[in-house]
């Protein structure tokens, strides 16, 4: 693991061997040293706490990887100190591939995307996963919070991005005085016997008012 504060290198040899196969490598290196940084700038702040959305890649101990989306309100994703952001995990399907990666590999990278005014911002940084946490319950609906400390912040080209708007925020994500619905999956026979104890999908649905 990394220590803290520590700036990881940029490139690997395997990167390295693109770069110098199309010329890159001194574009690479002033992007790197123009670009990237280890601290989070204003507009960084301003920018992850207005996003509702980020996509997670992890590995497992043996590099197997996984990439995952995490959805919220604007804001469930907070930066908490310069180098350092934190996001609630909601319930999901029970099987925890982000988060498990998390406790057997801490190296982390979230993609952050606007995609109606095309911009992102990747963080790589170090994991944890934390039940105890004062945070938990300023954020409805979190069953663990996850920090993440930033090795590596940088901006990308929004070129490929499509443009496109959000037009309608997901009835699913916990909100402080609502309910989410019981997702439908969860009443299907086949998953029904195996779901926690506590899930609420176990109680039946109360009856129709006539």
């Amino acid at each position: 693991m990394a220590e803290p504060h520590q700036r990881v290198d940029a490139y690997h040899a395997g990167m390295r061997t693109l770069q110098d196969r199309f010329d890159t490598r001194r574009l690479a290196d002033r992007l790197d040293e123009k670009l990237s940084r280890t601290t989070f700038t204003p507009e960084d702040r301003q920018f992850i706490g207005s996003r509702s959305l980020f996509f997670l890649a992890t590995a497992d101990a043996n590099g197997q990887p996984d990439c995952s989306y995490k959805g919220g309100d604007p804001g469930f994703v907070r930066v908490t100190a310069d180098d350092e952001l934190v996001f609630p995990s909601y319930d999901g399907n029970g099987m925890f591939r982000s988060l498990g990666n998390m406790l057997v590999n801490d190296a982390v990278s979230l993609l952050f995307i606007d995609f109606e005014r095309p911009n992102r911002l990747r963080v790589i940084g170090r994991a944890s996963v934390v039940e105890d946490e004062p945070l938990r319950a300023s954020m409805p609906g979190a069953q663990l919070i996850v920090r993440v400390k930033a090795e590596r912040i940088f901006p990308n080209c929004p070129r490929y991005i499509h443009r496109m708007a959000v037009t309608e925020p997901s009835p699913y994500v916990p909100r402080e005085g609502h309910v989410p619905p019981i997702p439908k999956w969860k009443r299907f026979e086949m998953f029904c016997d195996v779901l926690p104890r506590d899930d609420p999908a176990r109680e039946p649905d109360p009856p129709a008012k006539g």
